[in-house]
C-alpha cells in the first residue's frame, strides 16, 4: 500500500490537546502495525489569525487537496477572536473546498452505564446519521434589509440541489448495503417546506427503488427527534439535510454520553476525507487536562477504514468501550483520569493489541 499522508490540523482550545494524543495514535499505529502514514503538520487556527491574520492560505488549501489522503482536525474557536470568521474559512475551506458531502456521524452507546434513557441500555443504541455537508442554510445565500430598524428583514436561503441531494442519499444506502445495515430513514419536513423538501422526498423515493433489500423510509424530523429519545434501537441509518443533521447528531450524541464521545468523518467517497471529533474548543477547561480524547480515538478509527486499513477501526472501538468499562476515563463519563493518561492508556492498548 502507498504512503497515506494525514494534514494535521490542532486548532484552538481542547483541539490541541486532544489532536496531540490523535497524532500519537497514529504515530503508534504506524510503529506496531506497520502502516505507511506520513503526518504533515499546518498551523492553523487562532493563534496564527493572531499572529499574521492568516486564515486559510491558498497554499496551505492546495497541499491538502492536491498531496493529502486525510485530515485530522481539531475543535476550532477561540474567545480572543469572537467574530469567528477565521474558524468559518478554516472549517467551510475544507467541507467546501473539497467537496466533502457527506459527513458521517457513528451514534453508537459503548456502555450502559452512558445511556440516558430509562428503561435502555447500550444494545438499543446503534445507529449512523448521513448528514448533507454542502448545501442547505450554511452556504449563505440571504440577507438583511433595513438592517438594525424596527423595520429589519432577515432573509437566509435554503439551498439544495438535485445532484446534491441525490448523492448523500445513495451515500446513505450504499453504505447500508456494504456494512450490513437493513433499514435507511431519510428526514425531512417537507409539509412545511414543500420546494426545497420536496425535492429531499421525491429524491428519496426514486433511489430507495434500487434498493429492494432495504427496508426504508420517511419521518418528518421532529418526529425523528421524538424517536430518537423514545426508542433508539428502531433507528439504522438517517440521511437528512444539513440543518437537520447538525441538530439530530447532538441529540444523539447525548445518547452515547456526551459530545466527548462523538466521532465523524466529513468525506467524498474515493477522494480525501476530514475527520474530526465534535465537541468543540471548549476554552472553559482548555489547558486543564480535562477534555475527553475518547472521541479522536473513535475519530482516527473512522480515519483508519478510509486510509484502507481495515480492522482497525472496530479494534480501536472495543479500546474505547473498554476504558468506559473500567473507568478509564474522563470524569464526564464516569471516570477520574485526566486527558493525557487516558491517551497514555489507549496508546498501552494498541501495544499490546
Amino acid at each position: 500500500m502507498s504512503k497515506k499522508r494525514v494534514a494535521i490540523i490542532p486548532g484552538d482550545g481542547i483541539g490541541k490537546e486532544v489532536v496531540a494524543i490523535g497524532v500519537q495514535l497514529l504515530e503508534t499505529l504506524r510503529e506496531v502495525r506497520g502502516y505507511a502514514i506520513e503526518l504533515v503538520p499546518f498551523d492553523l487556527g487562532a493563534d496564527r489569525f493572531l499572529r499574521d491574520g492568516a486564515t486559510f492560505p491558498a497554499e496551505d488549501q492546495k497541499t491538502i487537496r492536491e498531496t493529502c489522503d486525510a485530515v485530522l482536525l481539531g475543535a476550532i474557536g477561540d474567545p480572543r477572536v469572537p467574530s469567528l470568521d477565521y474558524a468559518r474559512d478554516i472549517l467551510f475551506g475544507l467541507r467546501f473546498g473539497l467537496d466533502l458531502y457527506c459527513n458521517v456521524r457513528p451514534i453508537q452507546c459503548l456502555d450502559d452505564r452512558l445511556m440516558p434513557i430509562k428503561g435502555k441500555g447500550a444494545k438499543d443504541c446503534d445507529m449512523v446519521v448521513f448528514r448533507e455537508n454542502t448545501e442547505g442554510v450554511y452556504v449563505g445565500v440571504g440577507g438583511n434589509f433595513k438592517k438594525g430598524t424596527p423595520d429589519e428583514v432577515a432573509i437566509t436561503e435554503d439551498l439544495n440541489t438535485r445532484k446534491g441531494v441525490e448523492r448523500v442519499i445513495r451515500a446513505a444506502f450504499e453504505f447500508a448495503v456494504k456494512h450490513g445495515r437493513k433499514r435507511v430513514l431519510m428526514s425531512d419536513k417537507n409539509n412545511a417546506m414543500p420546494h426545497a423538501h420536496g425535492l429531499w422526498k421525491r429524491v428519496f423515493e426514486e433511489v430507495r427503488g434500487e434498493y429492494a433489500g432495504i427496508e426504508s423510509r420517511h419521518m418528518y424530523v421532529d418526529a425523528l427527534c421524538m424517536q430518537m429519545v423514545r426508542a433508539p434501537e428502531t433507528l439504522d441509518v438517517i440521511v437528512t439535510n444539513n440543518l437537520f443533521g447538525d441538530i439530530v447528531t447532538d441529540l444523539g450524541a447525548a445518547l452515547q454520553g456526551g459530545l466527548g464521545m462523538a466521532a465523524s468523518a466529513n468525506i467524498h467517497p474515493g477522494r480525501i476525507g476530514m475527520f474530526e471529533p465534535v465537541h468543540g474548543s471548549a476554552p472553559d477547561i482548555a489547558g486543564k487536562d480535562m477534555a475527553n480524547p475518547l472521541a479522536t480515538v473513535l475519530t482516527i478509527g473512522m480515519m483508519c477504514t478510509h486510509l484502507g486499513f481495515e480492522g482497525e477501526e472496530a479494534r480501536l472501538t472495543e479500546i474505547v468501550r473498554d476504558a468506559v468499562r473500567t473507568g478509564r476515563c474522563t470524569r464526564d463519563v464516569g471516570g477520574e483520569m485526566g486527558t493525557r493518561a487516558v491517551g497514555d492508556w489507549v496508546l498501552a492498548q494498541v501495544k499490546k493489541s
